[in-house]
């Protein structure tokens, strides 16, 4: 599912300067990680720094994303390689690129919350499937995705099962990526949101990350009973 108004696949991205962009996307990062959703070394970020030939302004891998810097970021080619700045990429920079190419995001963040993780792993059973979805529906929250409307709307976010084998990871997300509501859950693993800037792409993560919240603490409820 494209947002209206996407950017355009040739050139650099107009809007942002380099040095005004690393400063937004270490903001950023940093209040994701205050939100306490990717602890330790964990989650990914990226922002589209040009899209011919493709470039990705991202976190260096193994580093602690409560003390990135806008120096410390790195520049990946279209392979994931590094071709800017110091420190390694990490290997689920494939899955950033894809998102990035089937939908036209420019920017994906990708965390770790205790929600994601534990819905994701109920969607597929434990681990009995490799590809099923989670639906919510009913909540006002739907509104700030992108292509929302109304409360009385529902949405399918695709769930997959994990593989270190990011390569074909991101093959087996791609057909499923088009008409995902900005977001992909990974199974035992989290969620990856995007949206046509970072702007987007963070609230379409703070939205979804509220709704799984939601679906995770009506589980915890007991069912309800008729007077």
């Amino acid at each position: 599912m494209q947002e209206n108004g996407d950017r355009a696949v040739n050139g650099s991205v107009p809007t942002t300067a380099p040095d005004d962009q690393a400063r937004a996307l270490s903001a950023v990062i940093a209040a994701i990680h205050a939100r306490g959703w990717c602890d330790g070394t964990g989650g990914n970020f990226s922002c589209v720094s040009r899209t011919e030939p493709l470039e990705l302004l991202m976190a260096p891998s193994g580093v602690d994303k409560g003390s990135i810097e806008p120096e410390d970021l790195i520049l990946v080619n279209g392979e994931g390689q590094v071709i800017a700045g110091h420190g390694a990429a990490s290997a689920e920079t494939l899955l950033h690129l894809e998102i990035v190419r089937r939908t036209g995001a420019g920017a994906v963040l990708h965390t770790h919350s205790q929600a994601a993780t534990l819905l994701s792993r109920r969607a597929l059973r434990n681990g009995s499937l490799r590809i099923g979805s989670l639906q919510i529906e009913g909540l006002e929250m739907l509104k700030g995705l992108a292509g929302q409307f109304s409360h009385n709307s529902s949405i399918a976010i695709p769930v997959l099962a994990n593989d270190q084998d990011l390569r074909r990871l991101s093959l087996a997300a791609s057909p499923h990526l088009g008409e995902a509501p900005h977001g992909l859950l990974i199974a035992g693993h989290g969620l990856y949101a995007w949206g046509q800037d970072l702007f987007c792409a963070r609230r379409h993560l703070e939205i979804l990350e509220f709704l799984l919240e939601q679906s995770w603490r009506e589980l915890l409820l007991p069912p309800l009973t008729k007077p």
